[in-house]
């Protein structure tokens, strides 16, 4: 079993305290603070846990304060509603006695429907053409940074391959339409609930680039303060969150220190599985 499944698997497998308590731990890292999506990821297994026969189809949070990796995160479930459809499911994530983060999932029992629409996938390089490889025969790639270069190491719980590369070397998007094709590391268990807590542990990933993307610059740039504030998660279509799966992400609004961020989860052959919406903090560094 590889390092990246371990991880993985044993981020996201918390321990029970009690029927509505659940404890996860972080890895060992150098961060300063808990990534946004390890929590969300754990927060949706605490509340997979006490929900039966019915899959996840949305997720609202808020992150309140910064998460300290060196001690564990303790997550209580309240359990709100079992009706004949739907259960909904609110869990707080507690350190050091407070709230640090707080989220509501909503479970839902799948149906027929009459109505069955997605928007289409936008037409973009397949992530084969995007390896370590094939992007080391660009010229560029000297210059690469060197967190570019990280996003393909092996060592990862999540694959990251960038579509735009260009934008790191100052190149700016208009439009702030970006794409980065994403997968776990290594192969993960048939449980779709499982699937779902990776996918939205690594839908944090990346996502604020988009402001970004329009002033040519990143979230890596030291004079800038990143910060999720709010994040929400709908589920379409089933997926395995082991197989490359397109995020197209875009910025429609910034202003006042908060942008505005969405993105549209695709499998390759153009399914729309999930839509994520986040607003973040982005705030430069006073000099």
């Amino acid at each position: 079993m590889s390092k990246s499944l371990i991880d993985l698997i044993s981020i996201l497998d918390l321990e029970q305290l009690e029927v509505n308590l659940f404890r996860g731990n972080s890895p060992k890292t150098s961060w300063q603070r808990v990534f946004g999506g390890q929590v969300i990821g754990q927060a949706m297994v605490a509340a997979c846990r006490t929900v039966e026969g019915r899959l996840p189809h949305s997720l609202h949070c808020y992150f309140i304060l910064p998460g300290d990796p060196q001690i564990p995160i303790i997550y209580q479930v309240e359990r709100l509603r079992d009706g004949k459809s739907y259960s909904t499911r609110r869990v707080t994530a507690i350190q050091h006695g407070n709230a640090i983060f707080s989220i509501m999932v909503s479970f839902h029992t799948d149906e027929e429907s009459a109505f069955d629409h997605q928007d289409k996938m936008p037409d973009v390089p397949p992530p084969e053409k995007l390896t370590a490889e094939e992007v080391a025969k660009q010229p560029m790639f000297k210059e690469m940074p060197e967190f570019i270069r990280r996003y393909y190491e092996s060592d990862r719980p999540i694959e990251l391959r960038p579509v735009e590369l260009s934008r790191y070397f100052g190149e700016k998007i208009d439009d702030g339409r970006i794409h980065v094709w994403i997968r776990t590391a290594a192969k993960l268990p048939d449980d779709p609930a499982l699937h779902m807590c990776a996918l939205a542990y690594a839908s944090d990933f990346s996502l604020l680039d988009a402001i970004m993307a329009r002033y040519g610059r990143t979230l890596f740039d030291k004079r800038m303060m990143p910060a999720s504030l709010d994040h929400a998660m709908w589920f379409h279509r089933p997926f395995r969150a082991d197989e490359w799966l397109l995020y197209a992400q875009d910025s429609p609004n910034a202003r006042g220190g908060r942008g505005f961020t969405r993105g549209s989860i695709f499998r390759p052959d153009g399914t729309l599985v999930a839509s994520v919406a986040q607003e973040g903090s982005v705030r430069e560094r006073k000099s």
